[in-house]
Formats: C-alpha cells, structure tokens, sequence
C-alpha cells in the first residue's frame, strides 16, 4: 500500500567527519534511491551537505552510519526538516567552496576489489601500478587543498581517457570522483618495467623506487652482500631495516605472530609492525643484527603487489596471496644522513644516485613527504613508536573546544600539531632537527596542515629549551607564543587522547628534557593538573661523563656510576678498551664536563654498560635495545631500591650488575626497575588521592618495561594509562603542547 503524501519530508543533513575523498557521495546517492528519495548531495568545506525528500527519510537516516565506506569515519550529524520542495530524482552536486571543518583521510593500502583487478588478465587495470578506486590510494600525500577534488591534488595534469572519465562520473562506480583514477591509456608510469625491477633485486642491486609518501631504498632481504651494500651507501652501520613479506604466512616463517600483531600487519594501513623473530637462516644476519625483534610490513601499493606476483611466476587469480612467498625485500626509507625523506624525481636523482644502482620513478608527483608507520603490540593494544603514513592527518578528538593551536614539538622525532575546534592533528613524523633539509621539512610540514585544515593559530606552543629551532621558530611567529616543560608535554599528550581531565599522578621517563630549573630531566614522578604540574620526585641523579657523548657510550655511564659509590679507581682498568677511560676518573672526581641528570634513558645506559652491552652505540637506544633482547624471565632484586624524600634510588641494583652475567643482569634489571616504578608511582598516587597515573616517555618503547608497569599498577588496583594514538617518544609531545597552551589564560 502507498503510503500517504503526509509522510513526505525533507531534511537536511550536515555530516562531519572524514568524508571526502573516500565515496561517500556516492554512498549516499545508492542509499537515497534505494529508500526512493529526491534531493541531492555535495561536498563543502566543512563536509557533506545531504538534502533528503520522501516518506522513507527516517529509514534513510537509520541506515546512513551503519555501513559507510570503509576509509570514511562519521563524527557528527546536524539535522532540520526544511520545507518541502518540487524535483525529482537524486543528483550528486559539484562541490561548493567555503571555511574548511572537514580533514582529508590518510593515503591506504590498495583494496581487495582492486587487487583483483590487477591480476585479473581481462581487465583494463591488468598490471597497472597506479590503480586506485575511492577506497583505497593516495590521498594526504597528493592534495594541496580542500575541497578534494582533482584539480587540487597532483593528479590535476592527467587528463583522464573516455574510459576512466565515465567511471569518475558514474555515481554507481566505486571510482566515481576517485580523484587519483587513472589507467594505463591516461595515467602515471613507472620508468623501468616491473619484471626489469625484480631482476635488478634479484641479481644484488640497491633500487630507490618512488611509493606513496616518497622513495624507499629497497634490496633483497636475503641477499648478505646486497645489505652491507645499501648499508656502506647509506652509512647506516648497524640501525636495523625493516622488511617487506607478502603475506602472513610469510611473516609466520620469520616472526611469532598472535592474534592483535597479525590483524596489526595485515590491517589496511599496512604499517611496520616490530615482532619478535624467530631463529630462521633465511634473512640476511645484517638485516638487524643482535636484535630480538624484526620490523616487517605486508604491500600497500599495487607496484608492491607487482614486484610479489612477478616472483611467483604471474600465477592465475588470488589464490597465491594466501600461500608464503620466498620474495622478501629491504625497504627503507630513502633519506641520506638523517635528511627528510626524498620525494620528487629530480632530487631522487641528486640525493640518491650515490646509494641506489637504479632509481624508479614515475610521474605522479608527491605533494608532501609521509614515511611508513611503525607500531608495536605491547599488552594486546597496537601503539606507535612513528607515527606517518595511513594515520595522518587523521585527527584525535579532544575532550572539548581550545582555540586554534599550532604546538611545535621537540628537537628529536619531531613533529607538529594543529588543533581546529575539538580535534587534534599531528603531522607525520619529521624527524630530527639538526640538519637543514629536516628545518625546510619542518616549515613546509606547517604551511601544508595550515593551509588544508585552513586554520589560522591564535597561539603557538613550544618546548621549554630557549636553543631549540622550533622555540625560536615559535617566538618568530608574531602571535602568542607558551613555552611547555618537555614532560609536563608528555603526560598532557596521554591526558589529551584519554579525555582525562582529573588530577593524575604521571611517569615520565626518556632520555632528556628540560625542568625548570634549568637542569636536565628524564626520569620524573609528577602530579598533572592540567596547564599545572608538580615534580613530585625523580631517580636518582646520576653524572653524565661527557655531556651528551654518554648518550651514545654507555660504558661512561658505568664509570661516573663506579665513581658514584667509590670505585672510581676500577674505571680505567674495567674500560681499558676505551682511551678516554685514563682520564675519566680525574674528569669525575673535578666534575668538569658531568652533568647531573635524573634520566632513565641514562639508567638503561648505565645497565648495559655495567654489563658489557655494547659500549658503543652505533644509533640511538640500541644498547637498551639488545639489553631489552636478552630479557627471558624478569626477576626483581630483594631491597634493590630505596625511595627517600621523592627520590628513587636504585643503587642496590645497579651494584649487583656489576659482576653479572649479561643475560642474567638483563632480568634482574627490567624486573626490579619495574617493580621500584610501580611501588613509587603507587604510594605517590595514594597519598595524592588519585588512581589515575599516565604513562609516557621514550622509554615506555621498551615492551617489558611498559608492560610490566601497566599490570603492576593494574595489581595494585590504580589506572595506568599509555599514548596509544601518539607515540610515547618525543614524537608525541607536539599534542600534549598543544592541549596546555590551549588552556592557558582560560
């Protein structure tokens, strides 16, 4: 039976959220004839405006969020009822320009239907690298602005073939308005054939092959002389490289793997995922040498499937995906010397033509550089240890509203954020400031988010250090400028992703920052407040020989700490090896170039180079990261710390490292360091009336230590909460900045 004219209804909805560029219109259009209603949809600045006429609109609405396309996210539906008008049909409108409140989503892994196209010999995407539908490609790393349309992505110079033109206009397409479409006729090509590509691999050479957020350096992950090459090139001594499988079941013949590591690696943001290695021959041993844990990655682009496909032989149809392949490949990011990641075609070959036998490149440009993510499960929750590609510029709601913000992060691992209403969005990781290229990356990073949020900072956030170049970048800005102590930053960027707006006792734990007074932090037990902070207490100091050359040689650590309790004049017989150990005691004993520092990043130094782990590091944290390694069954030292006047002291355990063997000092030290934790941060929490207690810092990257933190204060009945939308190194500190001076002057 029809239904009555009085139940016709028009309304219209204004959807927020990520929902351009990922098919929602059409979507829309498919659901709107499937309930029979007149109207339209577009795209604005600030999302999608639906307008709805029919007897079916409460069904309309019902249904809208409950299967979206898979890259969009709903956050919020505004609805009116609005007169009744004359039309018929539905119709997709050409977007309307104005004040942008919408976010574009991160670039993502090629989709299944899209995969079956490109092994499908009948189709025209047969063995295309560059085909992508609205579900899947780039996206962050190609557009300059919003509205998301073609003309203003780097796709804008294809002119798309009358094949490709009438899917985009097909509204019951998945590629209708899939901005970066394309097909062999119209789009992109590689500069060296595919099948080429995997010969060079197979026969040794070093590739720099363009992908989505810019270059990777790539060889063949079995192949010993191939690595140490790409390592003498790029001067990369013993940093270990992440590898590219094909599946899982070639990620299982390398790695252990459980239930939330494997949905981790094959998710569609295909990150790094660190896993603990298994004994396995087939790996070249320089892969990561001495490291208990490997960084694998599945493929997310087409050429990535490609390179997969060809080494199987081109086999039929998809069934091969599932079965272990012998091709495993080097893939790493192609920045030289610390540089930011190389991105356009010309620069490949400038920057890389001294580390890559061959370079691949293609035509379709890369706006702005995004490197690979990289997560790891700690507690059966993903977290980050990079933050990048398929995750920017996703934004994390906030608890509420705070002016617009740009904070500007540290000198390490730095980052950016940018705040519009009650979202967050943190840039890419952009890593460290202390070359030049990085400084460009770093302002180019700021006018990109600026301009595609369009959001003008009415205040800037930046770290505490005055020699820092994002403080002094910050005070160049002409707008109100919040210096943020560096910890104070950390815990604020656990508070900010949890909504925890209560007192809340936190652990800070890295490697260095600034206090207020003046004196280097890194190991502190604070009471959060908001935009307030009180150091409750720290470790222990403990000297730092030679400045910050003791951050990258543990075994000075172990001298200033046989100093500390009186055997200084072991030093020089214990470190013979090194030639600085003659003086070190006199440099000590006339605290001449010793800085005191409460660091836990220095504790770990101080642990491994008692126990003879690598007194030398070739990169940051690699000795704590064999030390973390060795770990088997953590055990805790009886008495092996003392907390007195907010101190904690862990010079009972330390003493025992002395004469230990490495393995087993290995256990004894996670144990007890978290067993001295948790019992600090709990009588602390107690006596400040608070079960919340946020953890952050570089050090929580060690999986034993966070996680045995995390139960052992779950034990004692608090709750411990870590950064799982951040990184808890400093590439988490730009959202924490943010959030404080936010709330500044409120």
């Amino acid at each position: 039976m029809a239904r009555s004219a009085s139940l016709q209804k028009r309304i219209r909805l204004e959807i927020r959220g990520v929902v351009q560029g990922v098919g929602f219109r059409p979507y829309v259009h498919r659901l709107a004839q499937r309930h029979q209603l007149s109207g339209w949809v577009l795209n604005d600045g600030r999302g999608v405006i639906i307008e709805i006429q029919g007897d079916q609109t409460t069904e309309f609405i019902n249904t809208l969020g409950v299967q979206p396309p898979p890259l969009a996210r709903i956050d919020h539906i505004a609805m009116n009822q609005i007169p009744l008008q004359q039309e018929q049909g539905f119709a997709i409108r050409i977007s309307q320009s104005g004040a942008v409140a919408t976010s574009i989503p991160p670039d993502n892994s090629v989709c299944p239907d899209c995969l079956s196209e490109l092994f499908d010999p009948g189709s025209r995407y047969y063995r295309y690298p560059f085909l992508n539908c609205t579900h899947c490609g780039p996206r962050y790393t190609i557009t300059r602005r919003l509205p998301y349309d073609r003309s203003n992505t780097t796709m804008a110079g294809f002119t798309m073939c009358p094949s490709c033109a009438a899917e985009y206009h097909d509204p019951d397409n998945r590629r209708f308005h899939a901005q970066p479409t394309a097909c062999p006729v119209c789009g992109p090509r590689l500069s060296i054939p595919v099948k080429e590509i995997l010969q060079r691999i197979q026969v040794g050479e070093v590739l720099a092959i363009k992908g989505l957020g810019g270059f990777h350096l790539v060889c063949d992950a079995t192949n010993e002389p191939a690595v140490q090459r790409l390592r003498q090139r790029k001067q990369r001594e013993e940093k270990p490289f992440a590898v590219m499988v094909a599946n899982l079941a070639s990620a299982a013949e390398l790695v252990t793997l459980d239930e939330a590591s494997s949905r981790l690696l094959d998710s569609p943001q295909r990150p790094i995922v660190l896993l603990p290695k298994k004994h396995s021959e087939t790996l070249a041993p320089s892969i990561a040498p001495g490291l208990q844990w490997l960084g694998l990655l599945l493929p997310y682009t087409p050429l990535h499937y490609l390179l997969f496909y060809e080494a199987a032989g081109r086999p039929a149809g998809t069934a091969w995906l599932d079965r272990s392949q012998a091709l495993a490949l080097v893939m790493t990011s192609a920045n030289p010397g610390g540089e930011p990641l190389v991105i356009d075609n010309a620069e490949a070959q400038q920057r890389l033509g001294g580390i890559a036998d061959t370079i691949v490149d293609h035509g379709r440009d890369i706006l702005i550089r995004c490197d690979d993510s990289v997560m790891r499960v700690t507690g059966g929750s993903p977290g980050f240890i990079r933050r990048a590609r398929s995750h920017v510029p996703h934004a994390i709601k906030l608890a509420h509203e705070i002016p617009p913000t740009l904070a500007l992060g540290g000198h390490l691992k730095n980052t950016v954020c940018i705040t519009r209403g009650d979202e967050a969005f943190v840039s890419q990781h952009i890593g460290d400031m202390d070359n030049t290229a990085t400084l460009r990356f770093f302002e180019e990073t700021i006018e990109h988010l600026l301009k595609l949020l369009d959001v003008k900072p009415e205040r800037v956030a930046h770290d505490l250090h005055p020699d820092f170049h994002s403080t002094r970048h910050a005070q160049s800005l002409g707008i109100p400028a919040y210096a943020v102590q560096h910890h104070h930053a950390h815990l604020a960027a656990v508070a900010a992703e949890h909504h925890i707006t209560d007192v809340a006792v936190g652990l800070a734990l890295d490697g260095f920052g600034l206090g207020e007074d003046h004196s280097p932090w890194g190991g502190e037990l604070m009471l959060y407040d908001g935009t307030h902070f009180r150091r409750l207490g720290h470790l222990q100091q403990l000297k730092q020989p030679g400045g910050d050359v003791a951050a990258r040689e543990p075994w000075r650590m172990a001298a200033a700490f046989l100093h500390q309790i009186g055997r200084g004049d072991e030093i020089a017989r214990r470190f013979k090896a090194h030639p600085a150990a003659r003086q070190l005691h006199q440099l000590l004993e006339k605290n001449l170039n010793t800085p005191e520092v409460s660091s836990c990043g220095r504790l770990f130094d101080t642990a491994c180079g008692l126990l003879g782990i690598k007194p030398k590091a070739s990169f940051e944290g690699q000795a704590p990261m064999l030390l973390e390694g060795l770990v088997t069954k953590p055990e805790v030292v009886p008495d092996g710390w003392c907390i007195e006047d907010g101190q904690l002291d862990l010079t009972r355990l330390l003493t025992q490292l002395i004469d230990c063997q490495a393995a087993h000092g290995a256990n004894l030290f996670h144990g007890t360091l978290v067993e001295a934790l948790c019992e600090w941060s709990a009588q602390v929490a107690r006596r400040q009336g608070t079960k919340i207690v946020l953890l952050n810092g570089g050090c929580f990257l060690n999986h034993v230590l966070a996680s045995g933190v995390v139960k052992g204060l779950r034990n004692r009945g608090l709750s411990p909460y870590l950064p799982q939308q951040t990184p808890p190194n400093d590439g988490g500190i730009s959202l924490g900045q943010a959030w404080i001076a936010g709330h500044r002057d409120r």
